[in-house]
């Protein structure tokens, strides 16, 4: 039976790195995984996942605008689909997340999500939501704070170096606009 895995952290615990070695293990099985992440996710290339110890593969790019059950129906008609690898999945709209439930469901592939819990403020994404809601399985893939208790939080820095508060929910960046942090020292906003 196929499910539906959301599989989540805060920044900087191997997300995408854990994603690829799944797509590697498919295709060194003579498998086939349709790979998918947010296209303003750009910082790899377009339609490119990367992870920051070096792998990286082509994936399907999706917008707010697009039915992945359909894109998904049609990848596996002209080549047979046996996985779905989602990164970047917090990006996934609501109906976004129902359809690849359906995906799960009435088509029987199992789709894995990778994504972040909660935004640089603390607050769920609306994709991450529904994810915990839905998924048939959580996993928390772990990271650690500076002090090295379990890291569950995000803090953005401005370009000062600094935790800033407030903005936008999504600015795209790696490790020069992020850090993950324990909760105590989120709350703190103390970086170490």
């Amino acid at each position: 039976m196929a499910k539906l895995y959301f599989n989540y952290s805060s920044m900087n615990a191997g997300k995408s790195t854990a994603l690829l070695q799944a797509a590697y293990n498919y295709k060194e099985r003579g498998m086939n995984a349709l790979l998918l992440i947010a296209a303003f996710d750009d910082r790899a290339g377009k339609g490119r996942i990367a992870s920051r110890i070096g792998l990286s593969a082509d994936a399907d790019i999706f917008s707010s605008a697009d039915n992945v059950l359909q894109h998904v129906a049609k990848a596996h008609e002209t080549r047979q689909v046996h996985a779905v690898l989602v990164d970047e999945a917090q990006f996934l709209t609501e109906e976004q997340v129902w359809q690849l439930a359906r995906v799960a469901d009435r088509l029987r592939i199992p789709v894995m999500c990778f994504g972040l819990r909660t935004d640089f403020q603390g607050k769920l994404f609306p994709g991450s939501a529904v994810l915990l809601a839905l998924a048939d399985n959580l996993k928390e893939i772990k990271s650690i704070c500076w002090c090295g208790r379990k890291a569950t939080m995000t803090a953005r820095l401005g370009s000062d170096g600094k935790i800033i508060e407030e903005g936008d929910q999504v600015v795209i960046g790696g490790n020069e606009t992020y850090v993950s942090l324990c909760r105590n020292h989120w709350t703190r906003r103390e970086l170490g």
